[in-house]
């Protein structure tokens, strides 16, 4: 059975908080492609991760009801990051055929329902979602970031929660989730990113520095930089030198990893917003992949507030 769209998502009171989903798209994209294998559109395409993103996206929009969203995907490597360290991300192998083959088609889905959704050549998804989740959270309300990506644990705050694949459905992931998983506060998880490093991202870390260490590290002398002006200290000799030598690329690991909030692109939050949602060419776009169900799903979207006009646009 198909999760529904409460209709009231929609209809929002003047008093009803704002709350923004920002989607991580190719990170959406590629765990829907892994998770459901061998679907083919009516004629013959490919078609499991396009049927899984928006499966997955109706579910997400049930749970949590958001009155914004918009989905983001990535437009290439920052050039800033590749310069100060070309090893960044180098190790991350090429997208699936059949799955690259399946983003525009996704990406067209979205549109045909007036969903937002951003790409910009040579911005990361992850700095995009980063702009947008600051400041919808300082003018306007809620943000939920949907992604798997631990890099986004630095956002998190009062107003900026995490949706986490495989969290109990409805559940977020806030300050104290933050603190409990990595044992210090969302403002130092760059500090313990840099600390650690990142092998997904070929961001190399302290030798024998792994979480514990770092959290221990944090939450004895509170930043990075307070950590190198100790090294004089108490600490023991060997965590010492491995620090000391590593000093340089501790910062030019905060650099690649604290996320950009100031780079130069748009976000419209009025084009974010859910009222517009065009059920209309969404049927239509389920009709012409064979996707019934998920026109389904989306069904109570469509109101008697519905203009036609505007999903002819």
């Amino acid at each position: 059975m198909s999760e529904r769209i409460p209709s009231a998502m929609i209809e929002k009171s003047e008093h009803s908080a704002q709350t923004l989903m920002l989607i991580d798209g190719h990170a959406q994209a590629y765990r829907s492609f892994f998770a459901i294998r061998e679907l083919k559109s009516r004629t013959g395409q490919p078609a499991n991760a396009v049927f899984g993103f928006f499966k997955s996206l109706i579910s997400l929009m049930a749970q949590h009801r958001p009155s914004h969203l918009a989905v983001i995907w990535d437009g290439g490597l920052d050039a800033k990051r590749v310069a100060l360290h070309p090893a960044y991300k180098a190790q991350r192998p090429p997208m699936p055929e059949s799955l690259d083959s399946q983003i525009d088609a996704i990406a067209e889905g979205l549109r045909s329902g007036h969903f937002a959704t951003w790409m910009q050549e040579g911005v990361e998804a992850d700095d995009w979602i980063s702009k947008a989740a600051v400041n919808f959270a300082e003018q306007h309300g809620h943000v939920l970031i949907s992604s798997s990506d631990k890099d986004f644990m630095q956002l998190v705050s009062d107003r900026v929660h995490l949706i986490k694949p495989g969290q109990e459905a409805g559940s977020t992931f806030g300050p104290a989730e933050v603190l409990a998983k990595t044992g210090v506060q969302p403002q130092q998880i760059v500090d313990w990113l840099s600390l650690m490093g990142d092998s997904v991202d070929g961001i190399p870390g302290v030798p024998s520095v792994g979480p514990k260490t770092a959290s221990d590290l944090l939450r004895k002398y509170g930043t990075l930089q307070e950590i190198l002006n100790q090294t004089g200290t108490l600490m023991p000799e060997r965590l010492r030198h491995a620090i000391v030598s590593h000093a340089s690329s501790l910062g030019r690991n905060q650099e690649l990893i604290a996320l950009r909030t100031e780079i130069p692109v748009p976000v419209d939050f009025k084009a974010c917003d859910l009222g517009q949602f065009c059920p209309v060419s969404w049927r239509g776009f389920c009709a012409q992949w064979g996707f019934n169900s998920l026109a389904r799903g989306f069904d109570t979207l469509s109101n008697e507030r519905e203009q036609p006009e505007l999903c002819l646009t």
